[in-house]
């Protein structure tokens, strides 16, 4: 007797599983599908919204989340100085909670900040503090990304010596890890720089 076996992708869960979202938590997911789409005010309209309701329950992970979202609104908009505020505030509440995951994300958010309000010696001071973090970690993948970061703030600095020297660390670690056209095109990057400088 053969019997009919169900294939896994076609299990799906029952219509009656599916819990609604909490109102808040339904705002916050729409406030993220307009920020994707580039609906800027919309979105900023919505995580307001979240950052209130979140406040009045005392819930600062709430907070801190609907900051940090205000926050990428802020960056879009290149209103830098509110973007740093709406980090700042996000950053006390992840710094109060111990959480350094969050503390390394809100980092890389100040240097665009600190770039975009012309404060390169801040952004260049966030990256090294990156940079020490990530090799603590052992984590090259994000002193690569950092060095990147950095090299293009030396640029927009006018450091291109400083960039092409970043270029060449990246290069170097690539070269360690066998990745040798990757670390010939940031050879070639730091080349071009100092030729140029």
């Amino acid at each position: 007797m053969k019997k009919n076996i169900q294939g896994v992708q076609s299990i799906a869960p029952m219509e009656g599983d599916k819990k609604p979202l909490d109102p808040v938590q339904e705002e916050y997911e729409k406030g993220k599908e307009a920020l994707e789409k580039g609906e800027l005010a919309e979105a900023a309209v919505l995580f307001h919204n979240v950052l209130m309701a979140h406040e009045e329950k005392g819930d600062e992970n709430g907070v801190a989340n609907a900051c940090n979202q205000l926050g990428h609104v802020c960056l879009k908009r290149q209103d830098f100085k509110k973007a740093l505020d709406n980090y700042k505030r996000a950053w006390e509440i992840c710094d109060k909670g111990d959480d350094p995951m969050s503390l390394l994300a809100l980092q890389k958010q100040f240097v665009l900040v600190y770039c975009g309000l012309k404060q390169y010696d801040k952004a260049v001071d966030t990256c090294l503090d990156l940079l020490d973090q990530y090799s603590g970690n052992n984590d090259p993948a994000g002193g690569v990304a950092t060095l990147e970061q950095l090299a293009e703030v030396y640029v927009e600095q006018g450091e291109t010596e400083k960039a092409a020297d970043s270029y060449r660390t990246i290069a170097s670690i690539h070269a360690n890890f066998s990745h040798k056209n990757i670390a010939k095109g940031f050879q070639d990057k730091a080349d071009k720089l100092q030729a140029a400088g």
